[in-house]
């Protein structure tokens, strides 16, 4: 049993091709944060100009104070939106690279099923119990990396739904806020 060109060709293209999609998903994901960054202070300078010359416009205390309290409500819900959008480009990214991650374990998988399967057949007599021992911890061991797959996706999605209820609760006290 020989390991042929062909062979290390194709397990380096496989690695160069994963390397590939990992660089280019953090690629992306670097490209969309500093756009909303980008937009996001844009956004901040804008606000800021605006609201000192309203202020600086003010007549009395009361409007100043009343000016402050209404420029409040804006930047707590840009705070939120920009959180949303970088938490959703983190999500996106963590979800492309999961992909990878599991496309390389099942070709992994199958290349070493594929390599048992040829050790067995060239095996002495009565090696067939540790081959299936072998094909048994590795059945185990994907079994074990499903499962924490499933439990990791569980764990996102309580955390989504905990990001959304701590935004709605923050939007919920910022409009009984400003209504008092």
């Amino acid at each position: 049993m020989y390991v042929t060109p062909e062979q290390i060709q194709a397990a380096n293209k496989a690695n160069v091709e994963s390397l590939l999609a990992v660089a280019n998903a953090q690629f992306s994901a670097f490209e969309k944060l500093a756009n909303i960054s980008a937009n996001a202070f844009k956004s901040v300078f804008e606000d800021s100009i605006a609201n000192t010359r309203a202020l600086l416009g003010a007549k009395d205390v009361q409007e100043f104070v009343s000016l402050q309290n209404a420029f409040a409500q804006p930047a707590i819900e840009k705070a939120i939106a920009y959180s949303k959008s970088v938490y959703g480009v983190a999500t996106e990214t963590n979800g492309e690279l999961s992909k990878v991650a599991e496309r390389r374990v099942a070709e992994w998988n199958e290349n070493f099923v594929s390599l048992l399967d040829k050790v067995s057949k060239n095996a002495p007599a009565g090696s067939d119990v540790a081959v299936a021992a072998v094909k048994s911890m590795l059945a185990a061991g994907n079994a074990a990396y499903d499962n924490f797959t499933k439990v990791t996706k569980q764990a996102t999605e309580i955390a989504e739904a905990n990001v959304a209820a701590a935004t709605e609760t923050v939007k919920g006290l910022a409009k009984a806020k400003k209504a008092a």
